[in-house]
């Protein structure tokens, strides 16, 4: 079968400027570079905030190296996390801390939809999207996930700073209970679905499907040509749901640590 062109893998350079969009999107306010290695040291629970992204090959060795970052980690009390993508530098790291003992954890799927199109938004009847700001988002999510206060707080702190602008959405039935969550996050042509969630009692009735549209949508009419996600390989229902809305493989990442990571 001939692929269409939304369906064939993005290039080289659409994965690239995905990469560098999730990582603008996910950017906390405590930061810091050390020889060219982004240190991102939020609170919160998610993971891509709260590890390393080694971004360039800088002039230490590996061993004063993460010797600098641990020191920075623990000073935060936080476990120290590697990032591991095609584009991580240099190329052998994680076949060097693979050799070292480091567990590998985490294996995630980076999916693109390609060429979005404006169209009419229509959603089923009775229901309806309700734009939220980060403060209320933060806590919606935040309560369905189980996450503690200080990860809640550090979520919308998160979202408050974050250089590229988030719009978080509920979707909601006449009796406005919620009926599943997300957000986008918009750069550059470029949209981000983040945290997409389904309240347990409403799963498997098609509303996560319903809200990707939506939020597909929503980005097109603001002048996305491309949308992406992140998506762990072990959440078979979520891959299901991406492939049938036409997203496909950008690449994959994962993460390594010292010890067994524990949430």
């Amino acid at each position: 079968m001939t692929l269409r062109p939304r369906d064939a893998p993005p290039s080289a350079t659409l994965s690239r400027r995905i990469e560098d969009a999730g990582l603008n999107a996910s950017a906390p306010p405590q930061q810091a570079l050390v020889d060219g290695w982004l240190l991102r040291l939020s609170p919160g629970k998610a993971k891509r905030a709260r590890c390393i992204n080694a971004l360039q090959r800088g002039h230490l060795s590996l061993d004063i190296l993460l010797a600098r970052c641990r020191a920075v980690f623990a000073s935060a009390s936080l476990p120290l996390i590697v990032r591991i993508t095609p584009f991580t530098q240099p190329h052998d790291l994680d076949a060097e801390l693979a050799s070292r003992g480091w567990h590998r954890f985490d294996e995630t799927q980076v999916l693109a939809l390609q060429d979005l199109k404006p169209g009419p938004l229509a959603l089923p009847a009775g229901q309806r999207l309700l734009p939220v700001d980060a403060a209320r988002y933060a806590e919606v999510v935040g309560q369905l996930r189980g996450n503690t206060p200080e990860q809640i707080a550090a979520h919308f702190e998160r979202l408050a700073a974050s250089p590229v602008r988030y719009q978080g959405h509920l979707l909601l039935d006449t009796k406005d209970r919620l009926l599943a969550c997300g957000q986008i996050a918009l750069e550059d042509g470029l949209a981000g679905l983040y945290d997409i969630y389904t309240p347990l009692e409403q799963r498997r009735r098609g509303h996560a499907q319903t809200l990707c549209r939506a939020l597909i949508q929503r980005a097109a009419e603001q002048g996305a040509r491309h949308a992406y996600l992140q998506v762990s390989d072990d959440n078979a229902a979520a891959l299901q749901l991406y492939t049938r809305l036409g997203f496909v493989l950008a690449y994959r990442y994962h993460y390594r640590s010292e010890t067994p990571y524990v949430e």
